[in-house]
C-alpha cells in the first residue's frame, strides 16, 4: 500500500513539469506571455525548481531539503506577484482603484514577510526553523488567493470581468489548489488524515489546477466582459479619485475678501459723495459723476 502510493505520488509529481511546459509554450504561441508575464516566470520556475530537487530525491537528503524550502519559498512570492498581476488585469480599465491597489499589496506583502521572519525567529531554537517561516508565508499566500478567487466570483459581473478571461481562470486555478491545501493542512493538523493523503490529494489538486491553466490558456477570451452594472461600477471609480485626489474644499478666505473689497467701495463713494458736496462750485452733475468714479475705482 505505501509502496502503491508512493509510485502514484511519484507520478503525480513528475506530471506538473510536463504540463506547465505545455501550458507555457501555449502562452508563449498565443503571446499571451506579454499580458501576463510573472505567470509565465512562474511556470518556468516551476520547471527549474523540479529540475533541480527531482535529481537528488532519495540521495542527498541535505541537498533535498535545502533545494525543496528554498524552491517553496520562491513559490511562494511568486505566487503573490501573479495575484498582484491578476489583480491589475482585473482593474486595467479602473485606474483609480488600481492605483489603490498597488500599495496595499506591497504592504500587505511586506506584512507577510514580517511575519514570517517573527515565526522564524520564534522558533529559532527548533532544529529547522526555517521550515516555520516558509510554512507561515505559503498559508498567507494561500489565504490570499482564496480571497481573490471570492473576490473575482462576488464582483465579476460588477467589473466587467469574463469567467473565460485568462485572468479569472489563473485566478480560479490558484484559488482551487489553496483551499484545497489549507484545508488538508487544517486537517492534517487536527490528525485526521495521514501525510501521504494529504501529499497525494495536494499533488492531484495542483495538477487540475494546471490542466484548468492549460484550458484557459487555449480557449480563454481576450475581451472584457460588458459590466452588469455600469453606473455603480463608475461611482466606485469616481470614490477612489476623489479618495486619492481630494477636491479642496470651499474656502471662507475668498468670501472675506469679496466682503472686505464692497466695504472698500462703499466707504470710497461715501467719501467721494461727500468732497462733492463740500464744494459748491461743483454741479450736481459733476457730483453725480464723482459718486460714481468713486464707486469704479477699486478703493
Amino acid at each position: 500500500m505505501f509502496l502503491h502510493s508512493h509510485i502514484t505520488a511519484l507520478c503525480l509529481w513528475c506530471a506538473q513539469p510536463i504540463l506547465q511546459s505545455v501550458v507555457a509554450a501555449v502562452l508563449w504561441r498565443r503571446k499571451i506571455h506579454r499580458q501576463f508575464p510573472v505567470f509565465f516566470s512562474f511556470l518556468l520556475t516551476q520547471i527549474v525548481i523540479f529540475a533541480a530537487t527531482f535529481p537528488v530525491y532519495g540521495r542527498n537528503d541535505t541537498w533535498y531539503f535545502w533545494l525543496f524550502w528554498i524552491g517553496e519559498a520562491v513559490t511562494a512570492v511568486l505566487g503573490f506577484k501573479v495575484i498582484h498581476e491578476v489583480f491589475l488585469d482585473v482593474f486595467r480599465p479602473y485606474h483609480a482603484l488600481k492605483d489603490l491597489g498597488t500599495p496595499v499589496f506591497k504592504w500587505a506583502g511586506m506584512v507577510m514577510l514580517l511575519v514570517s521572519v517573527v515565526v522564524a525567529a520564534s522558533n529559532s531554537f527548533t532544529r529547522y526553523p526555517v521550515i516555520h517561516a516558509v510554512t507561515t508565508l505559503e498559508r498567507s499566500v494561500r489565504t490570499v488567493q482564496v480571497g481573490l478567487i471570492l473576490f473575482l466570483v462576488i464582483f465579476a459581473r460588477f467589473l466587467g470581468v469574463s469567467r473565460k478571461q485568462m485572468s479569472f481562470g489563473i485566478a480560479l486555478g490558484f484559488g482551487l489548489f489553496a483551499a484545497t491545501d489549507l484545508v488538508l493542512y487544517a486537517l492534517y493538523s487536527g490528525r485526521f488524515v495521514s501525510r501521504s493523503t494529504m501529499n497525494l490529494i495536494t499533488m492531484s489538486s495542483y495538477d487540475l489546477s494546471i490542466g484548468g491553466w492549460l484550458a484557459y490558456s487555449s480557449l480563454a477570451a481576450f475581451a472584457r466582459a460588458a459590466a452588469a452594472n455600469q453606473l455603480r461600477t463608475q461611482r466606485w471609480e469616481q470614490g477612489m479619485a476623489e479618495l486619492q485626489q481630494p477636491t479642496p474644499n470651499d474656502s471662507l478666505i475668498p468670501m472675506f475678501e469679496t466682503m472686505v473689497e464692497r466695504a472698500f467701495s462703499r466707504s470710497s463713494s461715501l467719501e467721494s459723495l461727500e468732497d462733492g458736496v463740500q464744494r459748491p462750485g461743483l454741479t450736481q452733475a459733476a457730483q453725480v459723476r464723482a459718486v460714481a468714479a468713486g464707486m469704479k475705482s477699486p478703493g
